[in-house]
């Protein structure tokens, strides 16, 4: 099958190791790809190494030519920017496209967003979340959900050996994401705070950069149980050296680095927000908080601390709801979509 992908961003984030991993999956099942890419992004630099064509677009007005998406039978969109792309080569070359939705947030009001979204084959959502909202606005799309798929890192066992040393003793809490108010950074630090001193092994670690991070700083700088240590490319050692993962997040699309984190053996704890609940079920597999609610988080914290049954219960839990985010079955999904398109 020849599907054409395109992901503009310049960054490399979670929607952007998705698509990744799911043009890998894909090209090891013998499709046939054309990747279409931001020539400053990591994504570019990592599809260049794959058996498939890429094609270099600074912006979705670049690259509109027929090669672009030649003999491909659908285009593939990941990203926002990408739509507008998908929209222009589908009218200029009578290719459909599809159009996967990563985030809970309102559809774009304006009159060419709305266009792409109509004129799009099918609209697929990461979580329920998501297709609750393209339902509201596009009724008359097809519309499906189909959930990302965990990424596993590989650990270096020198790197992970200094970790321990480093951090002997001490009972670790990570959060990573990029800094922005959303994801609720600001609440673990509160959480951190009231934690300090009734439970001084407890260390919050947070991975990641972003606008938020200077303040978040500034706002941590007396407390002892926290530790900033910027932007990860490979989350593996972090993943072993942790005990617990949180995400307090405000929205989510669905939270892949959330499959992460239980695919590595790790306990959640994640707010009711987005696409969050359709990967943890409270007292299930992890715990859920409200958002916006610091003494709620270290209350949870504190919980799977003192109970390690309550950490046991989860990780056998998780190898089952994992089951549900495997990459042969999301590419599965897709590829009857392609079919049905």
């Amino acid at each position: 099958m020849d599907i054409c992908h395109v992901n503009l961003a310049s960054g490399f984030s979670g929607g952007e190791r998705q698509t990744l991993e799911l043009i890998k999956h894909q090209i090891s099942l013998n499709y046939r790809l054309i990747v279409v890419v931001n020539p400053k992004s990591q994504l570019a630099t990592e599809v260049e190494k794959l058996n498939c064509r890429t094609v270099n677009a600074k912006n979705y007005f670049d690259a509109h030519k027929r090669n672009s998406s030649e003999n491909c039978r659908l285009i593939h969109v990941h990203e926002g920017r990408a739509v507008y792309w998908a929209l222009i080569q589908s009218k200029l070359f009578n290719i459909p496209y599809i159009i996967t939705r990563r985030i809970d947030n309102p559809i774009n009001k304006k009159w060419l967003s709305r266009v792409a979204y109509k004129n799009a084959s099918a609209l697929v959502g990461l979580s329920r979340k998501i297709v609750s909202l393209l339902s509201e606005k596009f009724r008359d799309s097809e519309i499906y959900v189909i959930p990302s798929s965990p990424i596993l890192y590989p650990i270096d066992e020198l790197q992970l050996a200094q970790l321990k040393q480093r951090f002997m003793g001490k009972y670790i809490v990570i959060q990573a994401a990029n800094m922005f108010k959303h994801k609720g950074f600001a609440v673990s630090v509160e959480a951190a705070s009231m934690l300090a001193d009734s439970h001084p092994n407890i260390h919050f670690i947070f991975l990641g950069d972003g606008k938020e991070r200077e303040a978040l700083e500034a706002r941590a700088s007396e407390l002892t149980n926290i530790t900033f240590a910027g932007k990860q490319t490979n989350m593996g050692n972090w993943f072993a050296l942790a005990d617990l993962f949180i995400h307090p997040s405000y929205s989510e699309g669905l939270g892949s680095v959330i499959l992460e984190a239980i695919a590595a053996g790790l306990p959640v704890i994640g707010t009711d927000v987005g696409g969050i609940p359709d990967i943890i079920e409270h007292n299930y597999n992890g715990l859920l908080i409200e958002p916006g609610k610091p003494k709620m988080l270290a209350s949870a914290i504190v919980d799977i601390y003192s109970f390690s049954e309550l950490t046991d219960s989860f990780k056998e839990n998780n190898i089952i709801k994992l089951q549900e985010f495997s990459i042969a079955s999301s590419a599965k999904k897709y590829r009857q979509i392609y079919n049905n398109v």
